[in-house]
């Protein structure tokens, strides 16, 4: 049973990520000054603030099984400092590939200074909107090796736009006995709380899994 508390919550996370959609829009010409209003309550009782995610592959591993697992990714109202944080679990755009999706765990971002451990590479810090993701497998290694995978993230395609994620993941079902929530930074898991007593759905999750 949600409480009354984690309704209103729930509901003011909807509204803040209905506005900033909605102005999005609005910006663009996509829709005027009558629809504005109307995009936004459209929003607010439509649609969900969560979407399914299948992930497969060694890099998230042990947070995400080798063998895949599906995720409940929260959609974030804006990909910037304010609304994700080091320590969170995102899913963004390949750098590589465009057209396809990693997941990975947020490092740093704007402002950090980076250090390597290698003597040769120098020291640099992170530009306005950049951010610096990484694998959660630490025993993948920065590039590929006869012993070993690569690890596929910012320590082989570098730093990468904020505005390339588009999600953070919130929950993880591994099989039908595993899962749970994910561990995101402690801002970002008293935010999601409300999304995830309200949305989350084990069984629907069950459904769509593919191992």
């Amino acid at each position: 049973m949600v409480s009354l508390s984690t309704w209103f919550r729930y509901i003011a996370h909807k509204l803040e990520y209905s506005v900033s959609l909605s102005w999005k829009s609005y910006k663009i010409g996509k829709i005027n000054d009558k629809e504005l209003g109307d995009t936004i309550w459209k929003n607010v009782f439509q649609g969900k603030l969560t979407y399914l995610h299948w992930n497969k592959g060694e890099e998230m591993a042990p947070t995400v099984g080798a063998q895949g697992g599906t995720l409940l990714v929260r959609k974030l109202p804006a990909a910037d400092p304010m609304h994700v944080f080091v320590g969170d679990v995102v899913v963004l755009k390949d750098p590589e590939n465009p057209d396809k999706y990693l997941v990975r765990r947020l490092a740093a971002v704007e402002g950090y200074e980076m250090v390597s451990t290698d003597e040769k590479d120098e020291t640099f810090v992170l530009d306005k909107d950049e951010c610096w993701v990484l694998s959660d497998n630490e025993s993948l290694k920065p590039k590929q090796t006869y012993f070993g995978q690569e690890a596929k993230d910012s320590r082989t395609f570098g730093p990468v736009p904020m505005t390339d994620i588009v999600g953070r993941v919130i929950y993880c079902l591994r099989t039908a006995v595993d899962h749970g929530p994910v561990q995101n930074s402690h801002f970002s898991m008293r935010k999601d709380s409300p999304v995830l007593e309200v949305e989350l759905d084990v069984d629907e999750m069950a459904k769509s899994h593919k191992a």
